[in-house]
């Protein structure tokens, strides 16, 4: 038997397939770029626009407010981490690819984890897809964002998007389904509109869910910004890069304890801001 009938590559087939793409829809990719690049840029410059013992100022009087003291000085400590490491700039041009990722995996996410909950058939055809997204490994992602959008920061934040929102989808659609039911019937009752029950009942009930979605969204956002300093996307993966290629041991760990740093900053405000919010709902 001729082996060749027996093997077959993908890449005819999508190899064309991104060649149409990029020929019929490439005005539409360049205002994506543009877009992104421009959101982009306005974060990275009000990161970089006060020196940064003001930044960490005022980040540490935020977690104050939004998530308690001990959340403030794990942010002074982070964040002077990454200011004595002198990775600074990288630290906060990785912050700005991380809040974009994630601000926009959650705006995709979250609706149709509602609609999931609520369509048993819907969730059912979106079990294996989630399942195979999750499966792919993350470096993939790149290559048709690279193919599409060239290199730079425009194809990170792309795959990292897609690569953020099957955790967040799966663990929405799990939150809601867990809303017990006595409350929904509570509220159908005593007349609230199916508005009124998913903001000020199920959103409540689901948040402990919702919150540990969040934080698994934040983390495989960094895991694929670190891959993404491969093509381009600067930022923290950069100086990993940088110290892999160079096999300067010193600067790949430094990186690395940074990306830890900015981690567990963004995952503790975010659950901090969950849970007050959380508590300030009346019983």
């Amino acid at each position: 038997m001729n082996p060749s009938i027996l093997e077959y590559s993908p890449g005819a087939l999508l190899a064309p397939f991104v060649d149409w793409l990029n020929k019929n829809f490439h005005p539409l990719f360049q205002t994506i770029s543009i877009v992104i690049e421009a959101v982009l840029d306005a974060i990275e410059k009000a990161l970089l626009f006060l020196p940064p013992y003001a930044v960490i100022a005022v980040v540490v009087l935020l977690a104050l407010a939004v998530a308690g003291w001990r959340v403030a000085i794990l942010a002074a400590l982070a964040l002077g981490f990454c200011l004595a490491a002198g990775l600074w700039t990288p630290s906060m041009q990785t912050i700005a690819l991380v809040s974009v990722s994630v601000a926009v995996s959650v705006l995709i996410a979250f609706p149709l984890g509602v609609v999931a909950s609520r369509h048993k058939r819907i969730e059912a055809g979106i079990r294996p897809i989630l399942d195979i997204m999750q499966t792919v490994p993350p470096w993939v992602y790149l290559i048709p964002a690279v193919m599409v959008f060239s290199l730079g920061r425009v194809p990170a934040i792309i795959a990292t998007i897609v690569y953020g929102v099957p955790p967040m989808l799966r663990l929405t659609t799990l939150a809601f389904n867990q809303v017990p039911n006595d409350l929904k019937e509570l509220g159908q009752a005593i007349g609230a509109s199916p508005m009124a029950i998913l903001v000020k009942i199920e959103v409540p009930s689901a948040k402990p869910t919702l919150a540990v979605g969040l934080n698994q969204c934040i983390l495989l956002s960094l895991a694929m910004v670190v891959l993404a300093g491969l093509v381009g996307a600067g930022g923290l993966g950069a100086e990993v890069t940088r110290g892999l290629t160079r096999m300067e041991m010193g600067l790949g760990l430094r990186a690395g304890l940074a990306i830890v740093a900015v981690a567990l900053l963004l995952d503790r405000l975010s659950r901090g801001a969950l849970q007050r919010k959380r508590a300030a709902i009346p019983a």
